[in-house]
């Protein structure tokens, strides 16, 4: 998957914002590329776990899907820990076909981005091209 370094701030500026809990969204790619953000509240409010406003996560699928985009990954932070999923991250990822990219915080000064893949409880590594 190909990321801009925009898109990367544009995770981790709302990453902060939302600091001290995980922040969330959606991102849609053409061609492998991610092209468009979907920001989304996370209702659970917490710093370990994030659960997406629904009618937020079903807008932003209809909003890919009429401009015959691709759901690329669902995103979220960590705040205080590594860009790698927990075991509610395994348990709750529910879109195979979507990559599962992560913000880590840990580290202030240095954001990192990770993405992954979760099927069937198994989590594989995914590929970032960061691009300009």
């Amino acid at each position: 998957m190909k990321i801009s370094r925009k898109r990367f701030e544009e995770i981790v500026e709302q990453a902060k914002r939302e600091y001290p809990y995980e922040c969330c969204g959606i991102l849609a790619s053409k061609d492998d590329k991610v092209v468009a953000i979907h920001p989304l509240t996370n209702v659970d409010k917490s710093s370990v776990t994030y659960l997406a406003n629904g009618a937020q996560q079903l807008a932003a699928i209809r909003a890919v899907e009429d401009a015959s985009l691709t759901l690329a990954a669902i995103y979220h932070s960590h705040p205080t820990s590594p860009a790698y999923p927990s075991q509610t991250d395994v348990r709750l990822a529910y879109y195979p076909e979507a990559a599962y990219l992560i913000a880590s915080l840990q580290n202030v000064g240095a954001p990192v981005i990770k993405g992954f893949r979760i099927l069937d409880g198994k989590i594989t590594e995914e590929m970032l091209e960061f691009i300009r």
